[in-house]
């Protein structure tokens, strides 16, 4: 098999993480105080994959290029591709093809959160070399999802959003595809959203007798594309914490349980109750951070209670009548 490459999906508009995303890209709002999107490039790195093509939307693209340079700080080699309009998974498939050549790749996206990784995905791909694998996880209303119809572990075909549902098995935002997946790609017609969808060029594949077999999840996974789910992800990262004290804590504070504190953030007169993470340079005063609460870089806090939120660089809330809580704050 060829050497594997990555296609991380970083365009989409972020329409459901507005205003916040008015003036940034939804991929760059941080997690427990790392970038989304730095989540999905670690998970491909660290399942050998080191030569990672990622999608860009013209109105955001410069940004995510600024933010995640050219790869060397993950240890890959990052290459930018534009998609010049939001035309669907297939199409952004389409858009890289000169990137991908030959090559099988695993299309990540960007917003998706997975908490095991996909190291266990990506040799169950090599050692079977299916035309397609897709990853699926077991959801409760699987109407709202794509969902698989499988007998065995391969799929049998794909529904987008059913009425009747054939099994209670979503998609995940990650899928590993060998080359035949472009010639399927090409052969879409758009759909009703005017967009060229991926699971129906999965399905063409299993038409024409290819092989697509499939992945259950066994951790959490996450799409962070509204602000339940961000607070969510956020919440499950901070779990797995490990506590440090790099920055400077006043002897008048209390911190409890798990609590990471950057180099040159400091605390006075304040409780923080972790899980919690306190980005650096940030100036925490007589206030409560309660749990499950990043603070982004040189942000303030005073005289307030913050719990169960996000915090973005720079925010400052000083004076605060009431508590703050499952809040996303730019």
């Amino acid at each position: 098999m060829d050497d594997l490459k990555g296609l991380i999906l970083s365009g989409g508009a972020g329409t459901r993480l507005r205003p916040i995303t008015h003036t940034s890209a939804k991929q760059l709002v941080p997690v427990a105080n790392k970038p989304v999107l730095f989540y999905g490039i670690e998970a491909l790195v660290e399942a050998g994959v080191t030569e990672i093509g990622i999608v860009i939307a013209p109105e955001t693209g410069d940004e995510i290029r600024e933010a995640a340079g050219d790869g060397s700080a993950f240890g890959a080699t990052i290459t930018y591709i534009t998609q010049d309009r939001p035309d669907g998974l297939a199409h952004a498939v389409l858009t890289a093809e000169d990137f991908l050549g030959s090559s099988p790749f695993v299309m990540y996206l960007g917003d998706n959160l997975l908490a095991e990784g996909i190291t266990r995905l990506v040799s169950a791909f090599r050692d079977s070399q299916p035309d397609a694998l897709i990853l699926l996880t077991k959801v409760d209303d699987p109407s709202s999802y794509g969902v698989a119809e499988l007998d065995g572990d391969r799929v049998v075909r794909l529904v987008e959003k059913p009425k009747d549902p054939p099994s209670d098995l979503a998609l995940v935002g990650v899928y590993l595809f060998g080359p035949t997946i472009f010639e399927a790609a090409r052969a879409l017609e758009p759909s009703w959203r005017g967009e060229l969808e991926i699971t129906e060029a999965i399905d063409r594949l299993i038409e024409s007798g290819k092989r697509v077999e499939s992945q259950v999840v066994s951790g959490w996974w996450k799409d962070t594309g509204q602000l339940a789910d961000m607070l969510e992800a956020n919440r499950l990262v901070l779990e797995e914490l490990a506590p440090r004290i790099d920055g400077e804590v006043s002897d008048d504070c209390r911190v409890e349980s798990r609590v990471a504190v950057e180099a040159g953030a400091v605390i006075s007169g304040s409780v923080v109750r972790g899980p919690a993470i306190i980005g650096r340079d940030a100036r925490i005063t007589d206030a409560f951070i309660g749990p499950y609460t990043s603070i982004g870089d040189e942000v303030e806090v005073s005289r307030s209670e913050i719990e169960n939120s996000i915090l973005l660089t720079g925010a400052r809330v000083t004076d605060l009548g009431t508590r703050m809580e499952a809040c996303l704050l730019g």
